[in-house]
């Protein structure tokens, strides 16, 4: 290559007048025809290289930013959701559940491209619902309390609550996390649970923020109590979940009518007639299950958004980033793979255009119900 390079430099260097006059001056014969000396054509073939090369690369440059370009498109014209079917639905009838929700799936235009069951104990080992839960679940099972940034308002509040200062209770010993809390009274989640539900806001329990409470139970403090009763209903022996991975083209069906209209709302009783969870709502007892379904166990979960479902199929399925279609696309956006993976704990994050100066809001809520390429155009005011 670069004797090829150097045999095209010469040719052009000896057509040169001026290089046939410095090959004279230089006594390298006298004549049109002499050669020239070697270190000018080693200079010449070096300055032909650089020209080529910084060509080359602004080339490859180019054909690089058209291909996020291109990446970018295509991950946009996909919507690709997770969902599952809850623990209390997958009671029913065998079979009858998830075949009422594989055929509203393809009904809605929505292709099934995976599916499979999930027991409980994979569920807790890899503390898949706790990733699912984020932040609630962080302080009540993941994190110890001392390592909980408590606003200095919730601090004053604690210490006028119940007469000491949070430090104080730290130090003695007296806060525990949910899970610790749970094995210190010597209770399951039920019935820590049971002795939550019985606490009062203002009077024993104090609430630091969203999805972030403190109560005082039996004389200790315990965070996010309630959530041990949310995490038994996935981890308790003889639980399990049926996910499925769905995809459908972006222009079919909006994210947002996916939700409300083929799943429905929270609440099935409020869903429209034809949504999976009125479905299994008007039909529990024909499906096999003991229990009508109400806004908590509401037959099935789905990603709130594209950029959810991305999350969710990392926590749930173990996906990689980057090898997941639309990974690949918001890599293609310029979103790097540490911000992907701060922005999949709902992180808070300044939005152009949707908050004030100095305020922030959570990603999964600027991002929720919004289709696969809405999202790929709006991460770019996303700080």
């Amino acid at each position: 290559m670069f004797c090829r390079t150097f045999r095209s430099a010469s040719n052009h260097l000896r057509n040169a007048k001026s290089l046939r006059q410095f090959s004279a001056a230089s006594g390298g014969g006298g004549g049109s025809g002499a050669a020239l000396p070697l270190s000018a054509l080693a200079l010449a073939a070096a300055g032909y290289t650089y020209y080529q090369s910084t060509d080359l690369e602004t080339k490859i440059s180019s054909l690089e930013a058209s291909n996020k370009d291109l990446q970018v498109q295509l991950s946009g014209k996909t919507n690709s959701a997770f969902v599952f079917i809850k623990p209390h639905a997958c009671k029913g009838t065998p079979g009858k559940v998830e075949a009422a929700v594989e055929e509203h799936l393809k009904k809605a235009g929505i292709r099934i491209t995976g599916k499979g069951e999930m027991p409980a104990e994979t569920i807790d080992k890899n503390m898949h619902i706790d990733t699912h839960y984020g932040a609630i679940a962080s302080k009540a099972v993941k994190l110890q309390p001392k390592e909980l940034n408590v606003p200095d308002k919730g601090k004053a509040q604690f210490k006028q609550m119940f007469g000491e200062s949070w430090e104080d209770a730290i130090a003695a010993g007296k806060v525990y996390n949910a899970k610790d809390g749970a094995a210190k009274l010597g209770v399951d989640g039920a019935g820590l649970n049971e002795k939550w539900g019985k606490l009062s806001r203002g009077k024993d329990l104090i609430k630091f923020g969203g999805g972030f409470y403190c109560g005082k139970v039996d004389g200790i403090y315990i965070m996010n109590g309630f959530y041990m009763s949310m995490r038994a209903a996935y981890c308790n022996p003889g639980e399990k979940i049926m996910w499925y991975t769905v995809s459908w083209p972006t222009d079919s069906l909006s994210w947002e009518d996916f939700r409300g209209v083929v799943l429905g709302a929270t609440d099935p009783s409020t869903a429209p007639v034809g949504s999976v969870r009125r479905y299994i709502l008007d039909n529990y007892k024909a499906l096999g299950l003991n229990s009508k379904p109400n806004t908590g166990d509401n037959g099935v979960h789905a990603s709130a958004s594209p950029f959810e479902a991305l999350a969710e199929r990392v926590n749930w399925l173990g996906g990689d980033i980057e090898s997941d279609n639309y990974g690949k696309g918001l890599l293609a956006a310029n979103v790097s793979k540490d911000v992907i993976q701060k922005w999949s704990e709902d992180c808070q994050v300044s939005v152009e255009g949707e908050t004030d100066p100095g305020k922030t809001m959570s990603v999964f809520d600027t991002l929720e119900d919004l289709d696969a390429d809405t999202i790929l155009e709006k991460v770019k005011k996303i700080q």
